[in-house]
């Protein structure tokens, strides 16, 4: 089953409290696109895309779209106020440094020790991993917003990922349309669950085992 836009709204909206002022961030294409829209207006916050820019701000309408600006995934954008331009071998040195504050991503599965799989389904065409390898392995905070369930109801959050790794151990947090998990050396913390969902719940749809937090925030949807 896909995600309907209320839910979509509501991952980039929690996902959207990660960030402060000053950040540099670098969003994926889907659901982490959306994050902007929950920042506080007049926010400093510098959005990075891979193709070389660093100020992304909203998504224009279709009859406003400048041809010469879109993000790494294509799609037309524009630009803050003090926003750059650079080579996109300098956009990639700036996430190598590790300059790039928080990246918020899609996954096809994470693990219960952070392992992250969301470039390749074998057999399936795919443009390319992107940066999605250098952003997992170099950002210092990696951000996953994706589905509990995939299609088929098979859990996203697995003990061991089945797909090819982007990189290992490098979630630090996951957001799905049941809960918040915080990924420590321990294992996974549900941090934050959604109204009407009970743990229980929860645990008959996650196959990853996950401990509960002694101040578990309830989030209405």
């Amino acid at each position: 089953m896909g995600m309907g836009d209320g839910i979509r709204q509501t991952l980039a909206k929690r996902a959207a409290e990660e960030i402060s002022d000053g950040m540099l961030v670098n969003l994926g294409i889907g659901i982490p696109s959306l994050v902007p829209d929950y920042l506080p207006k007049g926010h400093n916050v510098m959005f990075h895309a891979e193709n070389g820019i660093v100020g992304i701000s909203h998504s224009p309408p279709y009859e406003e779209a400048d041809e010469h600006l879109c993000n790494a995934g294509g799609y037309p954008i524009t630009v803050k106020s003090g926003a750059s331009y650079c080579d996109s071998a300098v956009a990639f040195g700036m996430i190598r440094r590790g300059l790039v504050d928080v990246t918020i991503l899609g996954a096809l599965q994470v693990s219960e020790a952070g392992d992250l799989a969301n470039w390749i389904v074998p057999g399936k065409r795919v443009p390319g991993m992107g940066g999605a390898m250098e952003l997992a392995a170099k950002a210092n905070k990696v951000i996953v917003l994706m589905n509990h369930t995939d299609k088929n109801g098979q859990s996203k959050l697995l003990k061991t990922c089945t797909l090819p790794l982007t990189a290992k151990r490098c979630v630090h947090m996951v957001i799905t349309d049941l809960g918040v998990f915080s990924v420590r050396e321990t294992g996974l913390i549900l941090t934050d669950l959604y109204e009407p969902y009970t743990v229980e719940e929860v645990r008959k749809r996650t196959e990853a085992s996950f401990d509960v937090a002694e101040q578990l925030r309830i989030l209405q949807k």
